[in-house]
């Protein structure tokens, strides 16, 4: 099927055909230029809705591990859906007066033409950030500086291209926004979908953890029947070196909220329905079935609508200093029973 093929990225060519039907319907830039084979490649950002004035940002991202096609394959679906609503959608054209939506589907568009975890300098993005964890990590798995030719290579010469473009652009939002809340999709841990949280190189607690309780309660009790996500922050399973998500937390001079979660889709469910996924690299990570895949492209709408509407409401932006130190009290006290 296309959405496997190495030598030709079903995921690229998917957003370039976006950018061509629809680019009168938002804006787009390169946040970086990159080769291979002579090919020029783009780690693009889209954005749609308000762009003059500090507004809640959502931003949705994919692509960070090449070989993990699904979590791009996600983000870029629903930005086709909402591209293909927003003529008729008067609940979405309203919203997009006060709300920037902005994507950035594939950061790592060699490694989706390599079929590699990392870029084509071999590094993984995700333990490439210039943050260290404070105790021992999983050998490896954590990050290692021992060698390109083993996984989860964090790199030796600072940040790379992709990395530091999606910092920037982060950056970037945070200075023009009220609150940024954002989703990275990913795939490839355990039977069940999880939604993580900072922080991956500490157990201390996040310092946005309220915010994210709270957002936690909203959706059980707006959506009781979707409540098949594992949220908790990424410390509770493993550490690392390197987090992006991490650093820009770490880093973040704004005042302003930021939230960043990780959607890591729990892929080994695909593999246990179909053992025969094991026989192929990618199979690893992404559902081969027709019919799974396309209820994996449907299955986290609800999340991803979800945080889109809770950021035209300014959930955030409403949460007063008194009651955020009551929601963090009460986020922590659940949190630190959920890592016993």
């Amino acid at each position: 099927m296309a959405k496997f093929s190495f030598e030709h990225s079903f995921e690229i060519d998917t957003l370039k055909r976006l950018i061509a039907q629809h680019q009168h319907q938002f804006r787009h830039k390169s946040l970086a230029d990159l080769y291979y084979r002579g090919e020029k490649l783009s780690v693009t950002a889209i954005e749609l809705g308000q762009q003059q004035q500090p507004c809640p940002t959502v931003l949705f991202v994919g692509g960070v591990h090449g070989v993990e096609r699904i979590g791009a394959q996600v983000v870029l679906a629903f930005l086709d859906s909402l591209l293909n609503r927003l003529p008729w959608d008067t609940h979405l054209q309203q919203l997009l007066k006060h709300v920037r939506l902005a994507f950035v589907p594939v950061v790592n568009p060699v490694g989706f033409l390599r079929g590699s975890r990392g870029n084509g300098n071999n590094v993984d993005l995700m333990r490439n950030a210039p943050i260290d964890s404070d105790e021992d990590v999983t050998f490896l798995v954590g990050g290692q500086r021992l060698s390109p030719r083993l996984p989860w290579y964090r790199g030796q010469n600072g940040m790379e291209l992709e990395t530091q473009a999606l910092v920037n652009y982060v950056q970037q939002l945070q200075q023009q926004s009220s609150s940024v809340i954002a989703l990275d999709a990913h795939s490839g841990f355990g039977l069940l979908d999880h939604v993580w949280f900072p922080h991956a190189h500490t157990r201390q607690p996040f310092a946005g953890i309220g915010y994210i309780y709270h957002l936690m309660q909203l959706f059980e009790k707006g959506y009781p029947h979707h409540g098949h996500y594992r949220l908790a922050p990424q410390s509770h399973f493993y550490r690392t070196h390197g987090d992006i998500w991490d650093y820009l937390v770490a880093s973040n001079i704004s005042e302003k909220p930021f939230i960043p979660l990780t959607l890591e889709m729990g892929s080994w469910a695909w593999v246990r329905k179909n053992p025969r996924q094991l026989f192929n690299f990618p199979g690893y990570f992404n559902p081969q079935k027709t019919h799974r895949h396309q209820r994996i492209l449907r299955r986290h709408v609800v999340l991803m609508q979800f945080i889109i509407d809770a950021a035209y409401a300014q959930i955030i932006e409403q949460i007063k200093p008194k009651q955020l130190t009551l929601l963090t009290q009460q986020a922590n006290r659940f949190w630190s029973k959920k890592a016993k």
